[in-house]
Formats: C-alpha cells, sequence, structure tokens
C-alpha cells in the first residue's frame, strides 16, 4: 500500500483505513470510560461526546489524509489502550482513590446540584422584574433612535454620569438611552421622551451587549471584552467610551489590562493619562483618545458643599470612613483608634462603609455597645448613608486606601489622615510603568500617614492637620487643581467630546448612504 496516498483519491481498499482509525478510536474511549481513573467519574454526557467526537473526527478526516496518517492514528490508539493497562498494574488506582469518600461526594453533589436546580427555577418563576426585562429588551431593539447608551451596574451610578448627561439633554436633541443591570434603579423615575431607561440583567445584558448598534456606549465597567460584557459583534466601528467612578489610580486599583478594549478614556487627571500612555507604549497597544474630563463626582461634591449651610461648632469634628476592602480600619484597628482619641476634646463619628454594615452587623453592634456610643454626645456610629453633611461637616477625615479621601478634600478643601493598613492591589505588576499612582502620592500632599504600629502618634498628627498652613484651603485649593482636570466643568468637557463625535458618525452615515 502506498502510505502517501489519500482514500478519497485513491479509493479501493485505502477506504478501510479510515473506518479502522475510527474503530480504533472507539476502542480507547470505551476503555478509557471503563479504567481511567478520571474519565470514568465523568458525566455519561461527557464521555460519550468525547467518544462521539474522537470517533467523527477519525473517520471524516481519515478519507482527506494520507494513508499513512490513519496508520498512524491506529496504532497510537492501540498503544495508548496498552500503556494504560500496563500503568494500572504497575500503580494500582484502588491503592490511592477512596472510593467511599468520592461515592459520598458524588451523592453529595447530586443533591446539591438538585436543589440548586430547584432554587433556581422557583426564583425564575417568581421572578417579580422577568416580564419586565424582557418588554425593555424589545423595546431596546424597536426603531429608536441609537446614538448613544449609557450602561450602569445598579442604582446609584447615574451620579458618575449625571453632568454629562445633564450636559447633552441641555445643549442637545440627542435621545440618552440609559441601560441598567438594576430594577429599582432611581433612573426609572427620570423616564421622558429623551431619557429612556431600560432594565436588562446581567444574562440578558451579555446578549444585549454584543447585538448593540449605537455609535457611542459609555460606562464605568471596566474591563470590556475581558469578562461577560463583550463588544458588539453587528457592529465594529462604534465607540465604547470609559468614565471613571474615582480620581483613583486605574493603573493599581484594576485588573492590569481592564481598559485595554475601550476605544476612549475620560481620565480624571495628568497622573491617570500617563499611565495610560506608557502602558500602551510598553506593550504596544493601541493609541486611545484620552480625553482630560476630570470627576462629575467631586465637582457635584464641591457644588453641594459651597450651597450648604455651615453650622456653628464647639468642638472640631473627625469622621472615620473606612474602605471595604481586606484589613480595613474596622477589621484591623478601630478600638485602638477610638481608644487613643476618646477624650482628645474631638466629636468622633464612625462612618463605615456601606458593605460593612450589611456585612458586618454584629461587629458594628458590638462596637456602638462597648463605647456607650448611644448616650454619648462626643462619639457616634453613622450607617445612615442618605445625607453627605457629616462628611462636608467634618473637620477632618481618617481613612485607609478609600477614594472619599480625595473626594472630601478636593470638594472642602481640607485635609485628610491615612492609616496605612495593607494597601489593596489589583495589578500586582502596578509599578512596572514607573509612575506613582495617585492613591499613593497624594496621601502625603492632602494629608499625612500613620503606620500600625505607630498609631499612638495620632493626636500629634491629628493637631498638625489642623493647624499647620501646610494644609490651609489656599494650598490644598492648588494641589486640587494640579491633579484634577476640568475642576467644575466636567460636564461640559465630557459633553463637548460626545457631541463631536456623534457629528462625526452622523456624517459617516449621511457619507455611507450616498
Amino acid at each position: 500500500m502506498d502510505l502517501s496516498s489519500i482514500p478519497v483519491e485513491t479509493g479501493g481498499i485505502t477506504f478501510l483505513i479510515p473506518l479502522i482509525a475510527a474503530l480504533s478510536a472507539w476502542f480507547m474511549c470505551f476503555i478509557q470510560n471503563h479504567i481511567n481513573v478520571l474519565q470514568s467519574e465523568q458525566s455519561k454526557i461527557n464521555q460519550y461526546g468525547t467518544m462521539i467526537l474522537s470517533i467523527g473526527l477519525s473517520l471524516y478526516l481519515g478519507f482527506f489524509v494520507k494513508t499513512g496518517v490513519g496508520i498512524y492514528w491506529t496504532c497510537s490508539n492501540l498503544l495508548s489502550v496498552a500503556q494504560l493497562y500496563l500503568l494500572n498494574i504497575l500503580m494500582n488506582p484502588k491503592k490511592y482513590i477512596d472510593y467511599d469518600a468520592l461515592e459520598k461526594s458524588r451523592k453529595e453533589l447530586a443533591e446539591s446540584s438538585a436543589f440548586y436546580k430547584a432554587s433556581s427555577k422557583k426564583l425564575f418563576e417568581k421572578d417579580p422584574y422577568r416580564k419586565r426585562e424582557k418588554a425593555d429588551y424589545k423595546r431596546f431593539f424597536k426603531d429608536y433612535e441609537m446614538q448613544i447608551v449609557f450602561y450602569s451596574e445598579k442604582n446609584g451610578f447615574y451620579k458618575y454620569f449625571q453632568n454629562i448627561i445633564e450636559y447633552l439633554l441641555e445643549k442637545t436633541d440627542i435621545v440618552i438611552n440609559y441601560v441598567t443591570s438594576d430594577p429599582e434603579d432611581k433612573v426609572f423615575q427620570m423616564a421622558s421622551d429623551r431619557f429612556r431607561p431600560f432594565y436588562i440583567g446581567e444574562h440578558k445584558l451579555i446578549v444585549l451587549m454584543m447585538k448593540v448598534e449605537a455609535d457611542i456606549v459609555a460606562m464605568t465597567s471596566p474591563d470590556l471584552d475581558n469578562f461577560h460584557i463583550k463588544r458588539s459583534l453587528v457592529r465594529k466601528d462604534n465607540e465604547y467610551i470609559y468614565v471613571p467612578h474615582d480620581v483613583n489610580s486605574p493603573n493599581l486599583t484594576f485588573h492590569k489590562d481592564a481598559l485595554d478594549h475601550f476605544d476612549t478614556i475620560f481620565s480624571s487627571g495628568f497622573l491617570c493619562t500617563e499611565e495610560i500612555k506608557k502602558r500602551e507604549e510598553m506593550y504596544h497597544l493601541p493609541k486611545k483618545n484620552i480625553i482630560p474630563w476630570g470627576s462629575g463626582v467631586i465637582d457635584n461634591m464641591i457644588q453641594a458643599y459651597e450651597k450648604m449651610e455651615k453650622r456653628q461648632k464647639t468642638v472640631k469634628e473627625i469622621l472615620i470612613a473606612p474602605s471595604w476592602q481586606k484589613d480595613n480600619i474596622l477589621s484591623s484597628c478601630i478600638e485602638e483608634i477610638l481608644d487613643i482619641l476618646d477624650g482628645g476634646g474631638y466629636k468622633i463619628i464612625v462612618r463605615p462603609h456601606p458593605q460593612f454594615v450589611r456585612h458586618e452587623a454584629g461587629r458594628l453592634e458590638q462596637l456602638r455597645q462597648k463605647y456607650h456610643m448611644d448616650s454619648r454626645e462626643d462619639m457616634e456610629l453613622q450607617t445612615d448613608f442618605s445625607s453627605n453633611n457629616t462628611v462636608y461637616e467634618a473637620d477632618l477625615v481618617i481613612t485607609d486606601w478609600s477614594s472619599i479621601a480625595l473626594e472630601y478634600s478636593f470638594a472642602t478643601l481640607k485635609p485628610s489622615l491615612f492609616i496605612n493598613t495593607p494597601m489593596k492591589v489589583m495589578n500586582e505588576d502596578y509599578k512596572e510603568l514607573g509612575i506613582t499612582p495617585i492613591d499613593v502620592e497624594l496621601r502625603g500632599e492632602i494629608g499625612k500617614s500613620v503606620d500600625l504600629d505607630n498609631l499612638e502618634k495620632l493626636p500629634e498628627v491629628i493637631h498638625e492637620l489642623l493647624n499647620s498652613n501646610q494644609f490651609s484651603r489656599e494650598s490644598l485649593k492648588a494641589i486640587r487643581e494640579k491633579y484634577i482636570y476640568n475642576i467644575g466643568a466636567s460636564g461640559q468637557a465630557g459633553g463637548d467630546y460626545i457631541i463631536e463625535r456623534l457629528r462625526y458618525f452622523k456624517k459617516k452615515h449621511e457619507e455611507e448612504e450616498d
């Protein structure tokens, strides 16, 4: 037999080679499913699925490859069976596997799977928002004007887009399509002919995003194309804009490639811009449109603080507002801090992160009782987040790595004190850019830091922060202007860019139609 012949061309006896190869593939899979430890524990669907795929490929491809390849496949399959038997004789799996424990775990898995399926079905059937989501999904793809779509993960995220959207509604006739994954999002109260909110849950969102045809998609969610939110599959030229939550470093607080698949980044300040450009240069990434934007949250906090009626206080107020990350102040050193500051002539307000309140209610109640916070005027545990007045009125904020420090100091022009708990690092390679993240650099610009083993210095540091000219309003204002773009005008900066890009897309569509 000519081993270089191809059955589909030669015919005759060579047709036996694909059949023999397929038979050997079945034999190998049959043996493996019965005596291979790993495969014998797989589900029947996986076992027979692998078998059918192996047989099908061997049979089909066997007709189009040289007969020598088909014979090689057959020999390889038979030798694999012989090897498996030999290894099982030399190393009997029964000596290494606790089959009783395996059987027990299999039963537990089956029971939990059955419970999960029943629970999921029950929840799905009783989901009060399922019909609404289905209706909004259909409504989204109707003949609406889809120039721009904003996507929000949950209620409360509108504040990140607020200034931009309000500017667009005021200055143009653009229709705003706002997709949220929270059925209770307050944006539904704002619905109008030019502001159209849609409720799309996490699962249906995957398909919607792959089918979206809007010219511009703006979102605060990083990791576009890395996880469940993908770029559109039906349109390749639309523009994806990342709008940041805060002014923190994207290189430190996000996954390494979290912003790589966006076309445009609204940058909060020059350090953010430098990080993005440096990463593009280092990894030879396509250049993005980096727009000097600023921070809508800080702009609105500045405005709210300036409008707020300032009350007269007899003592200085210190706000302890930790982050929600692991080893935050409340989890590591809150009692030591309270013991040191107690009786120091300040009013102490402890304001946990909302997530800490949700998950650590027992811990907070212990703290409340230990320091008798309900019966004293100089110490308070605050879990009502309906107002930011407490933040604005404080004379000093103590935090760890929370972004509240930057927002507080830049809005009120008052200093912050940082406790050096372990830093939250999402990108372990953040130092490779050679740029100090703003989260780190500003700790020495808008306040001072204290290590966990030097907490006894807190009274001294607090006195310095409250009385030193280094942290005066004028000094902090200069720092704010240096590090943050377009103070008080981020909405216009972002809105003007979007208007310009929509004009570009409109002209492009008209040219394509012509």
